[in-house]
């Protein structure tokens, strides 16, 4: 297995000295990220009636997500996040989008850049920020730090650091699902990178071949660790790798939150249907380093502007709620001033929390006792 913090021991790192810069193609291929990102690309105000309530609940989740982990940049520079730490900015989009597609119940396994995600489905950021510093309060006691949170209550299962290792777990918890009969769906996340892990397409396999509930989200940020997809790949797409195991799936603009909402929509539809896994390519793009400790030189400053000032997930709900007279610039700064209140209480939180006592060492190693449950079908 691929364990993922490899990169930040050095493979990035040599990357960084000029491998893919030096590279006379590199300027065609650093091109990439902005042209298949918009490839589906869809003027949102063409798009059926949104009503206001949801282009500001759009909104309000995407601009949590990046308030929080620019924060959480600033606490790894202040030192008060050790480890890894791999952000969000730029990627908000997709998890929204998919989360609003989702119903109570539904279940959500993803890597290592968790934090997102966990606050798409509703964990309390002060959880979120104690763990990423190490501290009593956060969602694992401060044990798991920012690669593994999980929380029962929101049914999120991680956060997890060995490359594409959520996949096979993410059918897992699919497979329990159909065996009870409940109606629920998977979401299954994942990157480009992890895509080319061969444990993935075993997984495709057992989840065709058992039509289990879950969909497969490959968040497709164009670098995976720091190595274009032109340079890694011969594939024109990665969903379309399912087409060998029988697996429908699109490919989705994930720089925009409605498209991303219904595609998630027509991939849930067809899981509680029954008719087994679905894949969606989102294709998205990452701001800042694949983690903290990447400065990202596989790639031109200019190409990140130019996503940031063209693509901007949050700016294009920002321009349709002003241009479409939902909401006025003072009521968009409220928000805002409401978000950085709920990040900056969410430091203080984590800076306040003592660290974990010695003897939870000795605690959630092993379950007190493992619920069976009668399946809905006996003959499943």
């Amino acid at each position: 297995m691929a364990r993922q913090p490899a990169q930040d021991k050095g493979a990035d790192r040599g990357a960084a000295k000029g491998r893919e810069s030096a590279n006379p193609s590199a300027a065609a291929d650093t091109a990439q990220g902005t042209a298949t990102a918009g490839a589906a690309k869809q003027a949102p105000a063409e798009r059926a009636n949104v009503s206001r309530d949801e282009l500001l609940k759009h909104y309000r989740d995407m601009l949590l997500i990046r308030r929080f982990e620019e924060k959480a940049g600033q606490l790894y520079g202040m030192g008060l996040i050790g480890g890894f730490c791999h952000l969000y900015i730029g990627q908000e989009a997709v998890v929204v989008g998919l989360e609003a597609a989702a119903e109570e119940g539904d279940k959500r396994i993803t890597s290592y850049r968790d934090h997102g995600h966990m606050l798409a489905c509703g964990m309390e950021a002060r959880g979120v920020m104690a763990e990423l510093t190490g501290r009593e309060g956060g969602y694992s006691k401060g044990k798991g730090g920012s690669m593994h949170m999980f929380s029962r209550e929101r049914h999120f299962y991680g956060g997890h650091g060995i490359v594409g290792a959520q996949v096979p777990i993410g059918a897992g918890l699919a497979f329990a699902d159909k065996y009870l009969g409940n109606g629920r769906v998977t979401f299954t996340y994942f990157g480009d990178g992890a895509s080319n892990q061969g444990q993935v397409y075993e997984t495709y396999n057992m989840a065709e071949l058992w039509e289990l509930p879950v969909i497969f989200v490959i968040e497709n940020n164009q670098y995976a660790m720091g190595t274009s997809m032109k340079r890694s790949t011969k594939s024109k797409t990665l969903f379309g790798r399912g087409e060998a195991f029988g697996i429908p799936g699109e490919q989705v603009d994930g720089m925009d939150v409605l498209a991303v909402k219904a595609a998630g929509q027509k991939a849930v539809a067809h899981c509680r249907a029954g008719k087994g896994p679905y894949i969606l390519e989102v294709m998205t793009y990452r701001y800042r380093g694949h983690s903290m400790s990447d400065p990202a030189k596989y790639r031109t400053r200019e190409e990140v502007q130019k996503m940031r000032d063209e693509r901007d997930p949050i700016e294009q709900i920002r321009s349709l709620l002003l241009t479409g007279n939902h909401a006025t610039e003072d009521d968009l700064k409220a928000i805002d001033r409401e978000i950085k209140e709920i990040v900056n209480d969410s430091a203080e939180f984590a800076k306040e929390s003592p660290e974990p006592a010695e003897a939870e060492l000795w605690t959630d190693i092993y379950a007190d006792l493992v619920p069976q449950a009668e399946p809905a079908d006996q003959n499943v």
